[in-house]
């Protein structure tokens, strides 16, 4: 398989060509925290976008540190995920989730990865344990990542993880079509398209705030994006 990696590549991003970009859902406990987290590791110099579905004061926490709030019907993880990447304006996107569970002080890494010559960097917090996820979803992350890596052809170690940096060609030339299994779908289809991925070893904490995935019916849906990304992806590579 044929990998898109230039080691040639000039160009060297800073984080003035950074957008962190964040679907937002009643995050008021964690929001202001990870906002102004990311604002000190970047100094100020990331763009920050967060699309809102809230109905707490999540969007004016986020406004009150700098960021832009698109406002946005709820209508599921990956559909404000999707929209948020769209948003972005510079050259490289990086997702994170806003519940303070991902180490921002990792951000320079990923850049330094992106600027190597990697198309999209992916935190693994399952390599160092993920202690401070619930038991049953730490089982079903790394069922998960198995099945993916079944489909894509590659051993993938976590597949629903929320931080991620992505080259800006590589979301806009896929069609991303999952919501619940957002997460899993972008990097999927990056493997299996022949992307030059990496996985990054990351702290993950504990949770500000209360989630609202059920874990049942959650992670039977991510199953199911799983099955059908991998699938969609190997008949793609076939034609």
């Amino acid at each position: 398989m044929s990998l898109t990696l230039d080691r040639g590549r000039t160009e060297t991003y800073t984080f003035d060509d950074v957008s962190v970009v964040m679907g937002t859902y009643n995050e008021e406990a964690a929001i202001g925290t990870v906002l102004d987290d990311v604002a000190r590791v970047t100094d100020g110099r990331a763009e920050v976008v967060c699309v809102d579905g809230s109905s707490d004061r999540t969007p004016e926490i986020a406004r009150e540190r700098g960021a832009r709030v698109v406002q946005q019907r709820p209508r599921g993880y990956g559909v404000a995920v999707e929209a948020a990447l769209a948003s972005a304006t510079r050259p490289v996107v990086v997702t994170v989730d806003c519940d303070d569970t991902y180490p921002m002080e990792r951000l320079p890494d990923f850049l330094d990865a992106i600027n190597a010559g990697y198309d999209v960097v992916s935190g693994d917090r399952l390599y160092h344990g993920a202690r401070a996820m619930p038991p049953v979803n730490r089982l079903g992350n790394r069922a998960f990542a198995l099945l993916a890596s079944l489909l894509a052809g590659r051993r993938l170690h976590d597949v629903t993880t929320g931080m991620r940096a992505y080259r800006r060609e590589v979301v806009d030339r896929i069609e991303w079509t999952e919501n619940t299994g957002l997460s899993a779908e972008l990097l999927v289809r990056p493997v299996v398209r022949g992307y030059a991925v990496r996985e990054l070893p990351i702290e993950y904490g504990e949770r500000a705030g209360e989630t609202t995935l059920d874990p049942l019916s959650g992670g039977a849906a991510i199953a199911t994006s799983i099955v059908r990304v991998g699938l969609e992806e190997r008949v793609r590579k076939l034609r």
